[in-house]
C-alpha cells in the first residue's frame, strides 16, 4: 500500500477507546520484524525513526528500505519522524516522504516552542504531512527519580489549550510521568492530569517512554485519552536479551542473529499491538 499520514488512523482510534503504537526501528531485521507484526495482525503500521538518526549516513537507505516495505505491505503504513530536532530536520524528513513528523521543542521556553512548532506545522501541512509536538517535557528514565518522580516537565494544562490553537499541530505529546530508555524507579503515571488535558483539546494524544509501564498502565493511559504510545527501548533489549541466551548456549551466525532480531521484534510488536487495541483495524 502506499504511504499514508497516520492522523486519520489516530482520529479513528481516539474515537474508539484504542491506541496505535508506533515503533522506532534502526535496522532492516527491526524493520522486518514490525512490518511481520502489522500485517499478522491487521493493524495500521506506524513506524518511526529517532531525529539523531539522521546524522548517520545511512538514513536515506533505511527510509528507502522502508518506503519499498509499505509498497508491498498489505496494511496502510505510516512513517513518522520521531524527536525531530529542529525545523530543518523536519524538512529534511518531509523530502525524504516521511508522512508525518514530531518536532520536540520541550525544552525551549513556551513561547519559542510555540513559534517553532507553528513554522513546522505550516511547511508540513503545505505538502499534507501531519505534525506532532510535544508540550510538557518527557525525560530519561535514568533522571526518573530526579525528574518524573518529581513531577518536573509534566505537562501544564492551563497552557495546552493556547499551544494547541496557536501552532495547529496535528496530535500532542504529553508528559504524564513516563520517561524514555529503562526507569530508576517504578513509573508513577497521572492519569488526572492526564484526563483534564484530554478535556481541554480534541486532538489525539501521544505518550511516549512506553517502554517499562505495567499492561494496567498501558490499559489505564488509554482509557484516559491516549490514541498512540511510542515504544522502542523494550524492544531493543528483548532482542538483545535474547540474542546473547541463544549466543550462550550455540555457535550462531550472522543469520542467526537478524532472525533472532526479527522473530523477537514481530512476537514484542504483536503483543503491544493487541494490548493497545490495535489489531483488527484495518
Amino acid at each position: 500500500m502506499a504511504l499514508v499520514s497516520v492522523k486519520q488512523a489516530l482520529l479513528a482510534a481516539q474515537a474508539g477507546g484504542y491506541a496505535l503504537p508506533l515503533f522506532d526501528t534502526f535496522d532492516m531485521a527491526a524493520t522486518d520484524g514490525m512490518f511481520q507484526a502489522f500485517e499478522a495482525k491487521r493493524a495500521h503500521a506506524c513506524i518511526g525513526l529517532y531525529g539523531g538518526f539522521f546524522e548517520r549516513p545511512n538514513a536515506r537507505a533505511n527510509v528507502a528500505y522502508i518506503r519499498e516495505c509499505a509498497a508491498t505491505a498489505k496494511v496502510p503504513v505510516s512513517l513518522m519522524l520521531d524527536h525531530g530536532a529542529s525545523f530543518e530536520q523536519c524538512v529534511l524528513a518531509i523530502s525524504l516522504g516521511f508522512t508525518d513528523v514530531m518536532f520536540d521543542g520541550s525544552r525551549l521556553p513556551l513561547e519559542e516552542n510555540i513559534a517553532q512548532t507553528r513554522l513546522v506545522v505550516r511547511a508540513a501541512h503545505a505538502v499534507g504531512v501531519a505534525v506532532e509536538a510535544e508540550l510538557g517535557h518527557v525525560g530519561s528514565g535514568r533522571e526518573y527519580q530526579s525528574f518524573g518522580a518529581k513531577r518536573l516537565g509534566f505537562t501544564d494544562p492551563a497552557a495546552v489549550e493556547r499551544f494547541v490553537a496557536e501552532t495547529g499541530v496535528d496530535f500532542l505529546a504529553v508528559a504524564i510521568g513516563t520517561a524514555h530508555g529503562v526507569y530508576q524507579g517504578e513509573p508513577q503515571l497521572d492519569l488526572d492530569l492526564l484526563r483534564e488535558i484530554r478535556r481541554r483539546v480534541e486532538i489525539p494524544l501521544v505518550m511516549h517512554g512506553g517502554s517499562g509501564l505495567s499492561d494496567a498502565q498501558f490499559r489505564g493511559a488509554i482509557e484516559a485519552g491516549i490514541a498512540k504510545v511510542n515504544v522502542a527501548t523494550e524492544l531493543f533489549m528483548t532482542s538483545a536479551q535474547r540474542i546473547t541466551e541463544a549466543a550462550r548456549a550455540r555457535e550462531l551466525s550472522y543469520f542467526d542473529i537478524s532472525r533472532i532480531a526479527a522473530t523477537t521484534f514481530q512476537e514484542r510488536c504483536g503483543f503491544y499491538i493487541d494490548l493497545f487495541g490495535a489489531a483488527g483495524r484495518v
